[in-house]
């Protein structure tokens, strides 16, 4: 059964209460440093260390753009709770904001931090990912959320399992035919459709594009995919040597 998006929502909402209680009181590192002419002032900078004053919208989008931090775990978890519920909101741009945001996860090792931290964060994910296949007014596009979450985990199998149990429902299926058409160019030149910050980018390239053979056919003749676009989900089936056999 899918769940009812009010309950989805709830659950987000929670979630981004549950960080806003686990990072109450961060500050960035006192040894904290960025250069002046390219990031910001002292003063900005001060904030940072400060806990719990409010950041403004364009001096927390420089930080978490900024990829030099000395101590990226410690900024990380000072400005999680505005950044999480701006990822919820669809405040935080795909190219310029989400890959640098993903690389700050992945340099602030949030993954072995305490458990509790670790814990609202996980559900925080969790529950935006759960949202971002139910909700129909969800602001991100799942495309673009997985490329997210499989970042900052550094796994793809539980969140395309997550997506494959929610295609019951019509906003998983709906994401899922506008997310083939972004992939398929990528996906036929055996590349991850988006830029990644970790290693050994070929299992999950293979692992989303079998996942798509298997799960996108249905979800494209629903929402009336174009001929092309379906035969070319069915080209994943084959070598990469033979895809283009034949074709003009």
């Amino acid at each position: 059964m899918t769940p009812d998006p009010t309950d989805v929502n709830r659950r987000l909402d929670a979630a981004l209460a549950g960080v806003a209680a686990a990072f109450r009181g961060m500050a960035a590192h006192r040894r904290e440093t960025n250069c002046e002419c390219h990031w910001g002032s002292a003063e900005e900078l001060a904030l940072l260390k400060t806990p719990d004053v409010p950041l403004d919208e364009d001096l927390l989008r420089r930080t978490y753009w900024t990829t030099d931090w000395r101590y990226p775990g410690p900024l990380l978890r000072r400005i999680l709770p505005p950044v999480t519920r701006r990822l919820a909101a669809g405040e935080v741009e795909p190219l310029s904001g989400m890959d640098p945001l993903s690389r700050l996860f992945v340099m602030g090792r949030w993954l072995d931090w305490p458990a509790a931290q670790r814990d609202a964060v996980r559900e925080f994910l969790d529950a935006w990912w759960q949202h971002t296949l139910v909700d129909p007014g969800a602001k991100v596009p799942a495309h673009e959320a997985l490329a997210f979450v499989a970042e900052v985990t550094g796994q793809l199998a539980p969140w395309l399992n997550t997506w494959a149990q929610l295609l019951a429902g019509p906003t998983a299926r709906r994401m899922l035919a506008a997310a083939a058409d972004e992939w398929m160019s990528d996906l036929l030149g055996d590349r991850l459709p988006w830029s990644s910050w970790r290693d050994e980018e070929d299992t999950p390239c293979l692992a989303l594009s079998m996942w798509v053979l298997r799960h996108a056919p249905p979800a494209l003749r629903e929402h009336d995919a174009s001929g092309e676009l379906c035969d070319l989900v069915r080209l994943l089936a084959l070598p990469h040597a033979d895809r283009w056999g034949g074709r003009g």
